[in-house]
């Protein structure tokens, strides 16, 4: 397999490129409204990104917006957003899936998200290197949805977190964050277990190869950034920007490597703090009683998503029975309109069935 392959094996799963059609005779299509978030939670962010956003918001057909029914946040892979839920339009999977769901018993809409960065996207954290992701999301994002819609008062779950793969990160650390505003989560591929999914691609050449000229361009004001000439080594500068930002020094965060091109264990230590399955292992109450927690990982997950995935379903299954890990066929963003599905259903307690495999 060539370099060129390689990379793009390693980039492109990340950025929450299953944002795919679902095959088939377009029957009915969902609703779609594209709601302008002001963004007053991401204004002043250090790195010169729009802080107004929209938001897609998909409804099963038919129903108006003082119906009651469950809000699913979702939050994109690495480089997906909003936007392109937004180009898939009313046949495209997001809407599917909530038509599917309203068939099977108690509706949902789905709100899709916009988290990118200068980096190309987001771990939907708060950062001093990015911005106030967390807040963006559990506080301006969801109190505008409270104001447009309406949510159940009673019989259903009022709001659920999900997303893939960096967004299912966001997913699950909002949920542990913030137990009496989301229900529930549904965590696709989260990013996890860090030494098996991001140590890898830590290490490999074009990010041992960046330069402090290149580190310096990546953290410069708008009007002097440069991007790296490797995907990969932006996809690990946007991560570092997550986990380890600099003390006192906004926009700027602390590089994997020394200047002398030697692996910093002190950041790297900043990465495990921020590793959801240490953040379950060492907090007995990450997550409430009453909330739900669905877990996957594909089978053949290119960064091995699925690993830790069961890792932190092994940790908490002992603390609950409202948990549950499934391992879908095939590749880290291969099947995600039933993936979801399949996660809601089992939410709401209903029957699940295996996803096939692709032929």
């Amino acid at each position: 397999m060539t370099f060129l392959l390689k990379l793009a094996r390693t980039i492109l799963p990340f950025a929450g490129a299953a944002l795919i059609a679902v095959a088939g005779p377009q029957t009915r299509a969902a609703q779609l409204d594209v709601i302008k978030v002001p963004g007053v939670t991401l204004r002043g962010n250090p790195l010169g990104d729009p802080p107004e956003r929209k938001l897609a918001v998909f409804s099963p057909e038919g129903t108006k917006a003082d119906a009651p029914m469950t809000m699913v946040i979702y939050l994109p892979g690495w480089g997906g957003s909003s936007e392109d839920a937004i180009a898939g339009g009313r046949g495209g999977w997001f809407g599917k899936v909530v038509d599917r769901v309203a068939d099977d018993g108690p509706s949902v809409r789905i709100a899709v998200v916009d988290g990118r960065s200068r980096y190309g996207g987001s771990q939907f954290l708060n950062s001093t290197a990015t911005g106030n992701y967390a807040d963006y999301v559990a506080d301006e994002v969801l109190s505008l949805l409270k104001e447009k819609y309406a949510f159940p008062k009673e019989g259903a779950p009022v709001c659920l977190v999900a997303g893939h793969s960096s967004g299912a990160y966001g997913a699950v650390m909002l949920a542990i964050a913030h137990h009496e505003k989301f229900a529930g989560v549904v965590a696709l591929s989260p990013d996890s277990d860090f030494e098996t999914t991001h140590k890898p691609l830590a290490t490999l050449p074009p990010v041992k190869a960046v330069t402090p000229a290149e580190l310096t361009a990546a953290m410069a004001p708008p009007a002097q950034f440069h991007r790296p000439t490797s995907g990969l080594a932006m996809l690990m500068m946007g991560l570092c920007a997550n986990y380890a930002p600099t003390a006192g020094t906004p926009g700027h965060f602390d590089w994997l490597y020394d200047d002398r091109g030697q692996w910093r264990q002190d950041t790297w230590k900043r990465w495990l703090d921020l590793d959801p399955l240490n953040v379950v292992r060492r907090q007995t109450d990450a997550f409430a009683p009453a909330q739900r927690i669905y877990l996957d990982g594909a089978a053949l997950d290119e960064f091995g998503a699925n690993i830790g995935a069961q890792k932190i379903y092994d940790v908490l299954k002992e603390r609950s029975s409202l948990v549950t890990f499934y391992e879908p066929p095939d590749h880290h963003g291969d099947h995600l309109p039933e993936r979801l599905e399949r996660g809601l259903s089992w939410i709401f307690g209903r029957d699940v069935h295996d996803i096939p495999a692709a032929r």
